[in-house]
């Protein structure tokens, strides 16, 4: 009895575990062999599906991307993603008002020069326009005389002249015995005086205070006339003048009043202007 009840669970272990697997065995386990081509096309179909699926589903650009699933060997399935379209021209706001004028920029390089352009027209001849001033000349001239001799002393004397011969605008002084300069340029000048029997004869012509020329007589037997001439540049306000050498030894020029022995004479060549 206990034989047989022992069978007997032994048995009824044995059909619920058959049952069991039967239960959970799938589809195709009740094909023997699959078509290859089959396969295949199921799983493209498989991926299609599943790219439509997550075609449907919103996912914002700024999202994290999800990282693609590990694909088997020997088979790449590109992933796509949406990209929002976004129409500028609905954004764009209204023109604003113009900005304030820049300043100026810095001044390029001066191009080189172009062709001489053709000759114009000749125009019409001007009107006569106002006579202008005539050519001014510009005269300078003295010629003065001296009637008394005179000697040295123990300073230098100006030779001071008592008859005037020729003394145009006035520009030779009778009570200083200078020339002054008005019209600047080039001079001539001239000295003549009579010497003293037995006496020295020292004279300097001079221009301003510097010595310019000498005139000189040794002590003789015979009275002689002696003379000097030169000539000057002269500036406006110069001075010319003749002095008569300090009594070291005995210093003398004749003259008397009935003849004239003494002459001192001078007169503009070229004006400076001109010159």
């Amino acid at each position: 009895m206990t034989v047989k009840m022992t069978t007997v669970c032994v048995c009824a272990v044995l059909l619920l575990w058959v049952c069991s697997v039967d239960s959970y065995r799938t589809p195709y386990d009740d094909k023997t062999e699959l078509d290859p081509s089959q396969e295949q096309i199921d799983t493209r179909d498989h991926h299609r599906d599943g790219r439509r699926r997550e075609a449907r589903e919103c996912r914002r650009c700024c999202d994290p991307r999800e990282e693609a699933p590990h694909q088997p060997s020997g088979q790449y399935y590109p992933q796509y993603q949406i990209v929002p379209q976004i129409n500028i021209t609905l954004l764009k706001g209204e023109k604003g008002d113009s900005g304030e004028r820049g300043p100026y920029g810095k001044s390029g390089r001066a191009g080189q020069s172009g062709p001489a352009g053709p000759t114009g027209l000749k125009g019409s001849k001007g009107s006569v326009g106002l006579p202008g001033e005539p050519c001014k000349s510009y005269y300078a001239a003295f010629s003065v005389a001296r009637k008394k001799g005179l000697h040295s002393n123990d300073y230098y004397q100006t030779l001071v002249f008592d008859t005037e011969l020729v003394n145009l605008y006035s520009h030779f002084n009778m009570f200083t015995g200078k020339f002054y300069c008005y019209v600047p340029g080039i001079y001539y000048f001239n000295l003549n005086v009579h010497t003293w029997n037995q006496r020295e004869t020292y004279l300097h012509i001079m221009h301003n205070e510097r010595e310019v020329v000498i005139l000189y007589a040794q002590p003789s037997d015979r009275s002689i006339m002696q003379s000097q001439s030169f000539m000057l540049e002269l500036q406006t306000d110069d001075q010319v003048w003749v002095r008569l050498f300090k009594g070291e030894r005995e210093n003398a020029i004749f003259s008397d009043e009935f003849d004239t022995y003494i002459t001192f004479n001078g007169h503009l060549i070229k004006p400076k202007n001109e010159v």
